[in-house]
């Protein structure tokens, strides 16, 4: 007959407090019960074996997990994946007989309880970072009949941070005890932690008490109010999530209409192929990605710095030549201009599909831009768009002391005032507009370049953003810089609002109907040009 399972897992506590010396060795017969028979007695020759504390047992368990041990009627082996086998009680080579061996199947209860007993083993190790991993495993299927386990492991446990998520997991486990008491205690604790599963665990408890929910109506009580404090923290990870979102969304579009602020703000072109402009700043990051990968791959995670002025230099290069070849004859005429860069940047996507093809190629992150900070338990950011949102800014920075502080800055703003006079003064103007349009366009690369780590990269990819773009130039006013820089972050702030509420699909046609109405009240945008620059 096996004992009841709370008294087993006593036992197992008590087993991680046993000194070395008390270890005893694992049997065949011990490995064979725990290998293969009814559920109740394979748990019980488990707990038994814990309590020896044979430095095979952990041995057999992975082996049990990994569905590499076989059984007959009396023994059990382990068995490679070289066909080669051992004794699962001494660990001696041990060649299988020729019949009467099966595989040893675990059930779900049965794998539950060989992971639990991995976990029981893990935080009796001397590794933090060990017992951390047995604490997680150990919470995922927490209950009361594993308290002893948690309770073992706090008597001995050091580790401040250690010692709060083992409280935690204490915690988890009274909130379905038999006293009242118990279980009040462990839902004042459960208030204080912010989680989503501490939510789930909450509301789990307040179902009906026919459904299996709390019976006793103060606990009840309790049980709302930790859920009501719970899920107020919970908002506020949320809230701060989709600010973030919007921040980020904001600083691409940001990235993107750049360029276009001065090509079509500044110089007044109605450029189309801006779209295929970023798409080659994209493709630049991604030929820098191979190139550092065949030639210098100790160096890899470095070739987004690399990637940077060359996707500027391909993408302004491309604009150059642009400019120099069909829109310095289109100057004055917006329709004639729009239809000839719409060409243009078809002929664009399909040089692009015939040299790469058409499917999309990978940009891969380098190691610091992979993973995230987390600030809270519901909400992590994204070391790459954290990134994007710090190079948007150095970007407009550089962009603003460009056009403010530097003589290219002030031909392009004389020629862009008053083409005539600055001509007569002895600027350049077919010079300016050339380098002008360089410029807007090497934007436009580095907003490739910034996108490349955060989605895909193809033939396609300056398609979802022209139309964007042109509506955030549009709605800060044509020629501010800073309108583009408020109408970007809000439009990407408002939509991610409007999503959580309506959709993505929806939260666009939103704020497409937003802009339409703010441009029939205000036609000259956000911020309006004033004096002799209107």
């Amino acid at each position: 007959m096996s004992l009841p399972r709370p008294l087993l897992l006593a036992l197992v506590a008590a087993a991680l407090l046993l000194p070395a010396w008390a270890a005893r060795a694992l049997t065949p017969a011990q490995a064979h019960a725990i290998s293969a028979g009814d559920s109740d007695a394979r748990v019980a020759a488990l707990q038994q074996a814990l309590l020896a504390g044979d430095p095979r047992v952990p041995v057999l368990v992975r082996a049990l997990l990994d569905g590499a041990v076989q059984v007959d009627a009396e023994r059990a082996w382990i068995v490679a994946a070289d066909g080669s086998a051992v004794d699962a009680a001494t660990g001696q080579p041990a060649p299988l007989p020729a019949e009467g061996v099966e595989e040893a199947v675990n059930n779900n209860r049965m794998r539950g309880e060989l992971q639990a007993a991995l976990a029981a083993m893990g935080m009796g190790s001397a590794d933090a970072a060990e017992r951390r991993a047995a604490v997680a495993a150990l919470g995922e299927a927490m209950d009361e009949h594993k308290l002893p386990l948690v309770e073992a492991a706090l008597a001995k446990e050091t580790d401040a941070g250690l010692k709060d998520a083992l409280e935690l997991l204490r915690a988890k486990a009274l909130v379905g005890a038999g006293e009242p008491a118990r279980r009040l205690e462990a839902v004042k604790a459960l208030a204080g932690s912010a989680t989503p599963a501490t939510r789930n665990l909450l509301v789990e408890r307040l179902k009906p008490a026919a459904d299996g929910g709390e019976s006793d109506p103060g606990v009840r009580a309790a049980l709302r109010l930790a859920l009501d404090q719970v899920a107020e923290s919970l908002a506020w990870g949320e809230r701060a999530g989709v600010l973030f979102s919007g921040l980020s969304l904001g600083s691409i579009l940001l990235l993107a209409a750049l360029g276009l602020a001065i090509t079509y703000g500044l110089m007044g072109v109605i450029n189309m192929a801006h779209g295929e402009l970023i798409m080659i700043g994209a493709y630049a990051t991604w030929g820098v990605q191979n190139a550092f990968r065949a030639w210098f791959p100790g160096a890899f995670d470095w070739y987004v710095l690399a990637a940077v002025p060359l996707s500027f230099a391909a993408a302004a290069a491309v604009g150059a030549v642009l400019e120099r070849g069909v829109i310095r004859f289109l100057y004055g005429r917006p329709l004639e201009t729009l239809l000839a860069t719409w060409g243009i940047s078809l002929i664009l996507q399909q040089t692009v599909r015939s040299l790469f093809g058409a499917q999309n190629v990978p940009v891969e992150n380098p190691a610091w831009l992979s993973g995230g900070v987390q600030v809270a338990s519901n909400l992590v950011l994204p070391f790459n768009r954290i990134a994007i949102v710090l190079f948007a800014a150095a970007v407009l920075a550089g962009m603003a002391w460009l056009i403010a502080r530097t003589r290219l800055g002030l031909f392009v703003r004389s020629v862009t005032q008053n083409r005539p006079m600055a001509a007569c003064m002895g600027v350049n103007t077919a010079r300016v507009d050339t380098l002008a349009f360089s410029l807007g366009a090497g934007v436009a690369g580095l907003a490739g370049c910034a996108l490349s780590q955060v989605g895909n990269v193809g033939p396609d990819l300056g398609q979802g953003y022209i139309v964007d773009s042109f509506m955030v130039v549009v709605l800060g006013g044509v020629g501010q810089l800073a309108g583009t820089v408020y109408a970007a972050l809000g439009l990407g702030i408002v939509n991610k609002l409007l999503e959580g509420w309506a959709g993505a699909v929806l939260a666009k046609i939103m704020v497409l109907v937003i802009i339409v109405v703010f441009i029939q009240k205000r036609p000259q945008g956000m911020f309006a040009l004033k004096g002799r620059e209107a």
